[in-house]
């Protein structure tokens, strides 16, 4: 008797032997079934010895309480101890699967198929599995045979007779076993329809392999013909009768569970096409109508059952096509498409835990191996096999892999799939996800002789193979036919990988893993496209490299070819028109504006073609307006219309960027644009006319969808601030004044109704969340401000102008111009405030004070905190503000009698001023010089952040892409930097002079 308080010597002897619960253990060996062996060391190290010893322990005990009388239980009692084969076979299988010591617990006497092994036993085959189930003549009985013998594949599986591969040999030959009794049982149910036709099965998938999982879906095809001289249709209706009802034979849950799905899906157009076809109808469908996975599937096509001639005929009609798919046009690109939506697939909550679809888990290996054998298989004869394995080792004999690597995918896989059989084999369930559960894990690690952590050494090695298929997955899969990944210099045929990681450091990449990774993505493959892109790479990564990001270059071209990969001419246009490879390499890694303009689109790509005096010559507003309105009149409703402006304004807003920044950096055939105010004026020019057309096409859209052809009331858009001066930057608000005015007979009322609505409307659309970008409407420069309505008849503005305005608005309205809407109206208003703007006797000396006040407090309140003011291209001092109030104010005081000052443009009205006497040529350039300069740093930092910005970036990338665009070569942002200050400088002393003097 055990002390209290003291365990038991029993209890410690099970702890050493792995067990988890020992209590319940103990009590067990106490039990009435295992007296008379309870204490025999043997049986208890046999216990130790298994997965899971509490598990084998309890599966134990059951099978002895399920036999029918003591004599029996004696037998198998005598039978464990003195036969040590039977010991480790029985136990083996009970610490290993729950569901087959289920299976032992209700057919008590199938523990003697253990029992003794002829050395012809040690390896079965078909044969051997067919007597096993000769005596199965209903579904219920083949699914008891079918676990007889998956038992004995599992004793010597988990008891090391055979490896891995033998293992899933042997499972898939039980399975041609199962199918060859389902079929016969079927044929013995309808023998008319036997009698009428020949039926193939041919087994797909990991079963026509020869490589089958403990639990899978078992994948086929059938083929049927007449027999004799039968009716070719009532062939195929008897032939189609006795397929699905052999499916259903193995499929069907009965009292014994079912053994596995029969999955016909691979067939000729999948579950939309007949089950059963006739030799001819599948030839017929691979000539003309597979794809590329369907060829890829039939790598593994097996005759399995049924008539075994018409089977050979189907493999030896469908072989010669298998192996001329690596010839059909996007073959290499459509295996990656396919492997890349099966990891897309995966659900977020799995990734981690799935050993097939994972990254580094089985679909990397055969994916890779599938690849390489139709690429290669169609000269060497030697790789057409359907096993990963032997396919495997016959791509290393045949140096289509490097021994070392095919070896190291061998262990990897061998172990992949050694846990997957494991996890299936606890509850013979279909999953390929690692558990989570410790208990689990523990009894995983150990049944792959993992004994003294298994839980941390399952993990470590788990993650240590998925790491080395991952690694030679993406070598053999995305680039098999390389050894590196192009000839990155003259004279450097290959490079190796630590050479080419070299290489992407000296061309100023900063993460050169991922510019590899980038480029295996992109040069991978034996396709044309693949050709192309190992031909253009080496070039365009010197272009990448003379930007300030050269990463970020190669990043984008990489999303671009891969949305455009399809498209026959992509990569025709690169390679054939120098100017378009170059211009896109400038484009990609000159910051994120352009190439996110150009994701939402990529087929814009085709207007870097013929160079910035071509396809990148922004567009005139006629033009724009034309197409924009075009596209309104198809569209079905407001929204649709809406949507298509906004994708032409998408379209031409990258078609002007990409022309600024090939003109800022230059291209083999098209020197950097000297003339740095022209590249100003063609921003200024092509975005604010695009603005004006997007306007005018929407609200042509919110007129017709409201009222028709005609509104109530007739209406203009009236641009305002640098949208009427024609300067407008990539990121600018579109200011504008709303002005309408009652058609004849119309009451005032409802005219200002439906004004109100249009401008709610048109504001409202070009501010839908959508892929394009918003088009943001500000009115704030209208009469009172903010507090005053959004929009007014002619009468009211006229009105409030004679009595109420004041100095700032006349300010403003010098940059009034009509954009939109009803010409003549824009017209009479533009009229009306002209005596405003240019007022007949200049400025009084209380209108200037007003303004000169007007800017000081602006300057103080607006400037945001913490900015340096002397960095402020708007704010700042020479900034825009300071020069654009300078000309303003020139134009106010002598714009009645100078008529070159009366234009919206703040360089046209300072080369006037100039021209007039009015600003001397040495201020008007400076001022010119400034803000074009400041206008440039906007424009920049737009086009780098994709964001507006009034300031110098603060990261040093950035800022450097901010330098290179505005001519400063790399290492030269603190140069470029004391040249704004000193440019600002200069302007802000001739404002002082000019504007405060």
């Amino acid at each position: 008797m055990t002390a209290p308080g003291r365990r038991s010597s029993t209890f410690t002897r099970l702890l050493r032997h792995g067990f988890t619960d020992p209590s319940a253990a103990e009590e067990l060996l106490d039990g009435a079934e295992l007296t008379e062996v309870r204490s025999d060391p043997v049986l208890l190290e046999a216990l130790g010895a298994t997965a899971d010893p509490d598990l084998a322990l309890h599966g134990l005990v059951r099978l002895l309480e399920a036999q029918p009388d003591p004599t029996a239980r004696r037998e198998l009692l005598d039978t464990l101890v003195a036969a040590k084969p039977l010991r480790d076979r029985l136990l083996g299988v009970l610490g290993a699967s729950e569901a087959l010591a289920d299976h032992l617990a209700r057919h008590a006497g199938d523990w003697q198929a253990l029992v003794t092994y002829e050395p012809r036993d040690l390896h079965p085959g078909v044969e051997e599995f067919e007597r096993g189930l000769a005596e199965a003549t209903d579904p219920v009985a083949l699914r008891v045979a079918y676990r007889r013998c998956l038992l004995s594949i599992a004793a010597r599986d988990v008891c090391g007779t055979i490896d891995l591969a033998e293992t899933a040999a042997e499972l898939a030959d039980l399975a041609t076993a199962t199918l060859r009794a389902a079929l016969a049982i079927a044929e013995e149910a309808a023998p008319g329809d036997a009698a009428l036709c020949r039926l193939a099965v041919v087994a797909m998938g990991k079963c026509g392999g020869h490589e089958l999982n403990y639990v899978s879906d078992v994948d086929v095809i059938f083929v049927g013909e007449a027999a004799g001289d039968a009716d070719e249709t009532k062939a195929l209706r008897a032939a189609t009768s006795l397929a699905s009802h052999m499916m259903r034979i193995c499929s069907e849950t009965t009292v014994e569970g079912s053994i596995w799905p029969v999955d016909a899906n691979l067939r000729p157009e999948g579950r939309n096409g007949p089950l059963v076809r006739t030799l001819s109808s599948h030839v017929a469908y691979y000539q003309r109508w597979a794809k590329t996975w369907e060829f890829q599937a039939l790598l593994k096509a097996r005759p399995v059952a049924g008539d075994p001639g018409l089977g050979a005929e189907y493999v030896a009609a469908l072989q010669p096509l298998v192996w001329q798919a690596a010839d059909r046009e996007n073959f290499v690109p459509d295996v990656q498409k396919m492997r890349r939506r099966v990891v897309e697939n995966i659900p977020a909550a799995e990734v981690d835990r799935q050993l097939k679809l994972g990254p580094g888990g089985l679909r990397d290996v055969e994916f890779a191996v599938q690849l390489l054998q139709l690429v290669h298989g169609r000269s060497d004869t030697s790789l057409h096999s359907g096993t990963t394995l032997d396919a495997l080792e016959a791509l290393a004999a045949g140096g289509y892999v490097g021994r070392a690597d095919a070896a190291q995918l061998d262990e990897a896989y061998r172990f992949l799939r050694s846990m997957e059989h494991r996890i299936q084999l606890h509850r013979l369930r279909r999953t390929h996800l690692v558990p989570e559960d410790p208990a689990d894990l523990r009894r995983l690690g150990r049944s792959l002789g993992l004994r003294t952590d298994p839980v941390a050494g399952l993990q470590r090695a788990w993650k240590r193979h998925a790491s080395v298929v991952r690694r030679l997955h993406e070598k053999l899969f995305y680039r098999p036919l390389l050894d590196a990944v192009a000839q990155l210099a003259p004279g450097e045929a290959r490079l190796s990988p630590e050479a080419a990681r070299e290489r992407m450091v000296a061309l100023g990449y900063a993460d050169p893993a991922a510019a590899l990774r980038h480029l295996e993505a992109l040069a991978s493959g034996v396709t044309r496209k693949a050709a192309i892109q190992r031909t253009l790479l080496p070039v365009l990564l010197g272009w990448f490299a003379d930007s300030a990001d050269p990463d970020a270059g190669l990043l984008n071209f990489r999303k671009v070819s891969d949305a455009l990969g399809k498209t026959p001419w992509y990569l025709r246009l690169l390679r054939d028109e120098g100017a378009a490879a170059e211009n896109l390499a400038r484009v990609l890694s000159a910051g994120r504006l352009a190439p996110d303009l150009l994701m939402r689109a990529p087929e814009a790509v085709a207007l870097l073609g013929d160079g910035a005096t071509g396809g990148l010559a922004p567009r005139g507003r006629p033009q724009l307006e034309q197409e924009i309105l075009a596209a309104v009149r198809r569209a079905d409703g407001g929204e649709q219309a809406v949507t298509a402006a906004r994708g032409v304004r998408r379209r031409e807003l990258f078609r002007t960027a990409a022309a600024d920044i090939v003109g800022s950096y230059g291209t083999e055939a098209q020197p950097v644009e000297a003339d740095q105010g022209a590249l100003v004026d063609l921003v200024g020019d092509a975005v604010s006319d695009l603005t004006a057309a997007t306007l005018a096409g929407t609200l042509r859209a919110v007129v017709r969808e409201g009222w028709g052809d005609t509104l109530p009331t007739r209406f203009a858009i009236i641009g305002m601030g640098r949208f009427g001066g024609h300067e407008l930057g990539y990121g600018s608000d579109a200011d504008v004044l709303f002005v309408h005015e009652p058609r004849e007979g119309v009451d005032e009322r409802e005219a200002g109704e439906a004004a109100n609505k249009v401008v709610a409307e048109l504001r409202r659309l070009l501010q839908v969340p959508s892929a394009d970008p918003p088009l943001l409407i500000d009115a704030d420069l209208r009469p009172e401000g903010k507090s005053g309505p959004l929009v007014r008849t002619l009468k009211s503005y006229e009105a409030y102008y004679r009595r109420w305005s004041l100095a700032w608005e006349r300010h403003a309205l010098l940059r009034a111009e009509f954009v939109a809407g009803d010409a003549d109206l824009g017209r009479r208003f533009t009229e009306l405030v002209d005596p405003l703007r240019y007022p007949a006797d200049g400025l009084g000396e209380d209108d200037v004070r007003e303004i000169r006040r007007l800017k000081a407090r602006m300057e103080s309140e607006r400037l945001p905190r913490g900015a340096d003011p002397k960095l402020h291209a708007k704010l700042g001092p020479g900034g825009l503000t300071d020069v654009e109030w300078t000309v303003q104010l020139v134009q106010l005081r002598h714009g009645h009698t100078e008529a070159g000052l009366r234009t919206t443009r703040t360089r046209a009205a300072l080369a006037a001023a100039s021209g007039a006497g009015l600003i001397s040529a040495e201020h008007a350039g400076i001022l010119d010089e400034a803000w074009v300069l400041a206008t440039r740093v906007r424009n920049a930092v737009m086009l780098v952040r994709g964001r507006a910005g009034d300031t110098f970036p603060t990261d040093p990338r950035e800022l450097a892409a901010v330098g290179r665009y505005l001519g400063h070569g790399p290492g030269h942002a603190g140069d470029m930097l004391d040249e704004y200050r000193r440019t600002a400088r200069r302007a802000r002393a001739v404002v002082e002079e000019l504007f405060y003097a």
